[in-house]
């Protein structure tokens, strides 16, 4: 099949063998997993896959390329999912792994949709380089944000593998790099109020420039970070997530 990439998917495919084989080894599927594939386009990760469990379930949204797996794969072999990411309700897959090369455009509200699934027991996926970096960054260097502890406080994150341009087709105009995140055992993040801990986060990093007190005025005072142990001099990027929740208790 000689499928036209679509600029308004994101679509951009993998071809390199050797870096297929790479991202298989990163998701580790085992026969008697429940995994589901985000976007599979023309079945560069979808075939191996496959390969190694009893079904795969994939999520696609391009009736061309939903045609392109039907004539390639059985319904034994494969589930498919015809419709948006954002809009499907991955609690009806049970206990699950979500892998997938991710359109780029989209790819950060996908993660936070899927945050939501208490029932997501990991997931691997490739996403732009700088986004991998963001989503992994830790205090005290400029890449670590909202993003990394919108997450990081949920999930372990871990940066797998770099993938260049030239593995895929069209190539892309960035470098895009592999990540798995899986929820955390090391505490009950359940008990965080996500709402009031996206309100501090998201206030403390709209003027990251400034200091933590002063990019919080109205919301917590100096003497209220100072009673949390928290320097209120310096910035948010020097902040550990475990203080912004103490902060965001507060509220």
């Amino acid at each position: 099949m000689k499928h036209v990439p679509r600029k308004r998917f994101g679509q951009n495919f993998l071809q390199d063998q050797s870096i297929i084989h790479k991202i298989i080894e990163c998701i580790n599927p085992q026969r008697n997993q429940n995994i589901v594939e985000i976007g599979p386009g023309l079945a560069a990760l979808t075939k191996p896959l496959i390969e190694s469990l009893d079904k795969l379930t994939v999520v696609e949204l391009d009736r061309d390329i939903i045609e392109f797996l039907k004539k390639n794969f059985t319904p034994e072999q494969l589930t498919i999912v015809e419709g948006d990411a954002l809009k499907i309700n991955f609690a009806e897959f049970g206990d699950v792994r979500v892998v997938g090369n991710l359109p780029y455009n989209i790819s950060t509200p996908i993660l936070f949709h899927l945050s939501q699934f208490v029932n997501v027991r990991n997931m691997v996926f490739m996403l732009q380089k700088e986004v991998v970096e963001r989503i992994c960054a830790k205090p005290n260097i400029s890449d670590y944000g909202k993003l990394s502890i919108m997450l990081q406080y949920k999930f372990k994150c871990r940066y797998l593998l770099d993938v260049p341009p030239e593995s895929f087709y069209p190539a892309p105009k960035v470098d895009s790099a592999i990540v798995s995140l899986t929820p955390r055992t090391d505490y009950d993040y359940s008990q965080v109020n996500e709402e009031k801990l996206n309100l501090v986060v998201s206030k403390a990093f709209n003027q990251r420039r400034k200091t933590i007190s002063n990019s919080l005025k109205g919301l917590i005072s100096a003497e209220q970070l100072q009673s949390l142990g928290v320097d209120a001099s310096l910035r948010a990027e020097n902040i550990a997530i475990d203080d912004f929740i103490k902060i965001s208790e507060l509220l």
